[in-house]
């Protein structure tokens, strides 16, 4: 762990992880896929569907960096999964409902706790988020999260998701600074390993009290919340 007063010194950018780290995915998309399931009439589990949902998205976006072709967008992404689940889970399903299902990620919301901190964050630092989401759904996310702030950056500047280094490079390019002038922040273990290594500081929110495992690339911070963010950074 880096002290944090050090960091103070140091920083000049707060980076911020959005789905997930920012906006509540797991409970958004839980409360939207309840009553699609019920009048599919499937008696599984809603929050189980969308972890299945949330992994899949994720897996499927590592082949695709992996496979160092064209990038493929996140919604094409989450237009796969999302049909794959609901195939695989024998609901019967239409296009539109594939695509109504991705759209509803650019309608999260904040976790309670994310606009105070951040505000408290601002008056010292630039915020800015860097995601894997495309630079359409970003943009429409804004006026459901509420966040105001200083630059949204999308990875397909960089034609790659993360963890790619090149997408944390990119986004440090962009803002004009150097690499170790950057908090990255994120919710995710893969976003703060990936930062990590590529160069950046690291702030690991650990919202569920997980154990982060024995990675070279550990992250400077790790807090149980943003606002305990705040109250060491701000």
């Amino acid at each position: 762990m880096t002290d944090a007063e050090a960091l103070k010194r140091k920083i000049k950018i707060c980076m911020f992880d959005q789905y997930g780290t920012v906006v509540d995915m797991q409970t958004g998309l839980w409360e939207v896929a309840v009553d699609f399931l019920k009048a599919k009439g499937w008696k599984g589990n809603a929050y189980e569907f969308v972890t299945w949902w949330r992994r899949t998205h994720f897996e499927n976006s590592m082949i695709d960096a992996l496979l160092h072709r064209e990038h493929m967008s996140y919604r094409e992404i989450g237009h796969l999964s999302v049909r794959h689940v609901l195939t695989r889970a024998r609901i019967d399903h239409t296009e539109d409902e594939v695509r109504w299902l991705v759209s509803c990620i650019e309608r999260l919301t904040c976790f309670p706790e994310v606009p105070e901190a951040l505000a408290r964050l601002q008056r010292k630092y630039k915020i800015v988020v860097l995601s894997n989401g495309d630079p359409d759904m970003l943009e429409a996310a804004k006026p459901h999260h509420g966040i105001p702030f200083d630059a949204v950056i999308s990875v397909a500047e960089a034609n790659a998701f993360k963890p790619h280094r090149a997408t944390y490079e990119m986004a440090a390019r962009k803002m004009d600074v150097a690499m170790d002038e950057v908090l990255f922040v994120a919710n995710h273990e893969f976003d703060c390993v990936g930062a990590k290594a590529a160069g950046m500081h690291t702030a690991f929110i650990d919202r569920r009290q997980r154990p982060f495992a024995r990675w070279p690339h550990q992250p400077d911070l790790l807090l149980p919340s943003m606002t305990a963010l705040a109250d060491a950074m701000a």
